[in-house]
């Protein structure tokens, strides 16, 4: 059963508990507390806590929280889920609350440190142990991502719909590679992005998580090869067109757009902690960009789907279209 705790005892939890008897290993993995009461200088208390803070309701704390609730009917599902892999969770709040001081580039490069630390965690090796297989990748279409020019416009189409578009290895080169003809190319006026058949992007290439040699390389690599790194740097001209689902990465990518649009059936969600993992695309830093910090947390810890309509409300799109 999800514990809550009221405003009271959060006092004398600040005035007696020490930092021991919060995060992965104590039996406090999180912590979910009526915020109604002033603040004083329990802020600064919340927000250096070694887990997932939840507050539930309005109050002069909200903006120490990692998440705010308007009431407790959706905390058994976040802490089932900070349960499962609460080292995964404790640094993704912590790597949130550090880089909402940074900029997107910065951000990014925080993102891919605490990326290949959850890479050679515990929850992540246990997912690989216990994976179940996969189903039979289909054969990739011949060019994964479709280029054309048109009137100093890029148009990008991921073209890989019998694998729901998903970002493997061709996808990610292919992206990079016409992204970086992007940033050199200053006749441009305009980038524009989405995905063929009934999805957007399905994220990253599931059957090749776990192939990474050490965090060190991995973290080289993805400063080589990580299309958010040229997305972040194209995004004053950079129009997204989410048809379909948009997870993982897709989602991640998507939020980097100066202008998204979604059809009325497009949907987000960040699915990673369910790897033992944090969003490792860009999403930390292109996705509190537009909605905030504490709603980027809650698409995390909670692994719900975003309808468009509420990504329209949040703000994570900006006009839904047919």
């Amino acid at each position: 059963m999800a514990k809550l705790t009221t405003f009271n005892e959060l006092e004398a939890l600040a005035a007696t508990a020490r930092r021991e008897y919060f995060g992965p290993t104590s039996a406090n993995p999180y912590l979910a507390v009526e915020i109604s009461g002033k603040a004083g200088g329990l802020a600064e208390w919340l927000k250096d806590l070694p887990c997932p803070v939840i507050g539930i309701g309005d109050g002069d704390l909200a903006p120490a929280c990692d998440v705010v609730l308007d009431n407790d009917a959706k905390l058994p599902l976040l802490a089932k889920n900070i349960e499962k892999a609460p080292l995964a969770t404790m640094i993704l709040v912590q790597h949130l609350r550090f880089t909402e001081l940074l900029s997107i580039q910065f951000s990014l490069i925080a993102e891919s440190f605490a990326y290949a630390t959850v890479q050679k965690g515990p929850e992540f090796a246990n997912w690989l142990a216990n994976r179940e297989p996969e189903p039979p990748k289909k054969a990739a279409a011949p060019t994964p991502l479709s280029v054309t020019t048109n009137n100093n416009t890029l148009e990008l189409v991921m073209n890989d719909p019998d694998n729901l578009n998903a970002v493997g290895t061709e996808m990610r080169d292919a992206l990079c590679e016409a992204l970086d003809m992007a940033l050199t190319d200053t006749s441009l006026d305009k980038i524009k992005l989405t995905g063929a058949g009934r999805v957007f992007s399905t994220g990253g290439e599931v059957s090749e998580f776990g192939e990474v040699i050490d965090p060190a390389t991995a973290h080289w690599i993805r400063t080589l090869r990580l299309p958010a790194w040229r997305l972040a740097r194209l995004c004053d001209n950079l129009h997204i067109h989410v048809n379909g689902a948009a997870v993982g990465a897709g989602a991640e990518m998507a939020a980097f757009g100066t202008h998204i649009s979604a059809s009325p059936k497009a949907w987000f969600q960040l699915p990673e902690l369910k790897y033992g993992l944090i969003p490792g695309a860009g999403g930390t830093a292109s996705i509190p960009y537009r909605i905030g910090r504490q709603r980027t947390a809650y698409m995390a810890l909670s692994m719900e789907k975003i309808k468009a309509k509420t990504a329209l409300d949040w703000g994570l799109i900006d006009e839904m279209i047919d």
